[in-house]
């Protein structure tokens, strides 16, 4: 059978979307080709839309549309606390919450000699000039409990160390309706290293 070249580039391309195989990527792509004309347009104008429109908060890095994000430009938040996460996907599960009334930062990845990721490649030096500009009391640590996560968070904490900035790890344990018995040494050690009074 004849090979469909747009349909392999439209294939390569949905292939380059995080998760996505190839049998997935050549689902969509045919897919595509099901959809009508007036679908495909507002399929490629809402990417580009996208695109085009949404950038990084020049204060924190979360995702916005606005000149300065909603939170860094809420009057109600604490400036003086922040929850410092590797990506700006990573502030929704606070946000859903609707308790914490600080603001956030994001690095933009973690330390990972593996990949190759340096300090200069973190937004780390904007944290430590949001810190000292806006008083900050606070910095909580929030990136992921994996080697680069921990990594990063030390490095972080370790550069606080001199400075009057209260410096706090997230705890991280057992799941709500999680079993003992299936969970492993390190799960079992961070939750016994966050246990708390009742």
């Amino acid at each position: 059978m004849e090979k469909l070249k747009s349909v392999e580039k439209l294939t390569d391309a949905f292939s380059k979307l995080p998760g996505v195989g190839h049998k997935s990527a050549e689902k969509m792509a045919y897919s595509v080709l099901d959809m009508s004309d007036e679908d495909v347009e507002l399929f490629s104008s809402a990417l580009k839309d996208a695109k085009r429109k949404v950038h990084k908060c020049p204060e924190c890095g979360i995702l916005t549309e606005n000149d300065i994000c909603e939170i860094c430009s809420d009057k109600g938040r604490h400036k003086d606390r922040i929850i410092v996460v590797s990506y700006p996907k990573d502030v929704l599960g606070f946000e859903k919450l609707a308790t914490y009334d600080g603001v956030y930062h994001v690095l933009g990845g973690t330390l990972s000699a593996v990949n190759g990721v340096g300090v200069d490649d973190l937004a780390i030096v904007s944290l430590l000039e949001r810190i000292k500009r806006d008083n900050v009391k606070e910095v909580i640590l929030a990136t992921n409990p994996t080697i680069d996560g921990e990594t990063t968070a030390l490095y972080i904490a370790k550069l606080l160390e001199s400075t009057d900035v209260e410096v706090s790890r997230l705890a991280y344990g057992l799941p709500m309706g999680g079993h003992l018995e299936y969970a492993d040494s390190l799960t079992l050690s961070k939750a016994l290293e966050g246990r708390k009074k009742i």
